[in-house]
């Protein structure tokens, strides 16, 4: 927690917001009661597919779906630590989740292998960043404002940290302590969603600081 603190007050002056509010213990390290969960495959225990390992949450990544908060936030900040344990893969953290289905209506914070912090609008959401490529006409089914510079991430094995500030609908990503990038999505609040996609991923440490006046 001492950690999680640290990379808050760094962030926080950086990113000159508005005063801590209550602190939200996400993932307590022990079950996932405080989540509920959505398979593409309804025939799937989600018990199979996400679960609590070594204090770890390990998510298999097939069938495609998502972990989420039973409650929806507005303005917060968000760490979470990630970790591909044997190859690349692919995951993301669902922001502003509105009703939950496939695809949600969410604004993806990439996890992708080399594509962390990438923002990919999922199911119709938007942000006031996005451009159609020059030359396009239609909006792809997965528009994605990409992240600044070169990849901050860490080798396989490796955990990694994002941390997310999203106040009045902005968005900023550090990924590792850098960071990666902004944006404005048009909704502002909703729920937080893990993604199973892919892979096998881990996650630990899901906190949340709620900076709502």
């Amino acid at each position: 927690m001492k950690k999680f603190a640290a990379i808050f007050t760094s962030i926080l002056a950086a990113a000159t917001l508005c005063k801590a509010g209550e602190a939200v213990q996400l993932f307590n390290g022990q079950d996932l009661n405080n989540w509920s969960f959505f398979l593409e495959d309804a025939t799937v225990d989600p018990n199979s597919v996400f679960s609590v390992q070594d204090g770890v949450i390990n998510i298999k990544g097939q069938p495609f779906g998502y972990m989420y908060t039973k409650v929806k936030y507005e303005d917060f900040y968000l760490h979470a630590e990630w970790c591909y344990p044997t190859e690349p893969s692919n995951s993301g953290i669902f922001l502003y989740v509105q009703d939950p289905k496939f695809w949600p209506n969410a604004i993806e914070c990439q996890l992708f292998a080399t594509k962390a912090g990438d923002f990919v609008l999922l199911g119709g959401s938007d942000m006031t960043e996005y451009k159609l490529p020059e030359g396009q006409t239609e909006r792809p089914k997965f528009p994605i404002v990409e992240a600044r510079g070169e990849s901050s991430e860490k080798p396989v094995g490796q955990w990694n940290s994002a941390d997310i500030i999203c106040k009045d609908g902005k968005i900023t990503v550090f990924i590792n302590g850098k960071l990666r990038n902004e944006g404005t999505s048009v909704n502002k609040s909703g729920h937080i969603g893990l993604q199973s996609e892919g892979g096998t991923v881990l996650f630990r440490n899901v906190n949340l600081l709620n900076l709502k006046d």
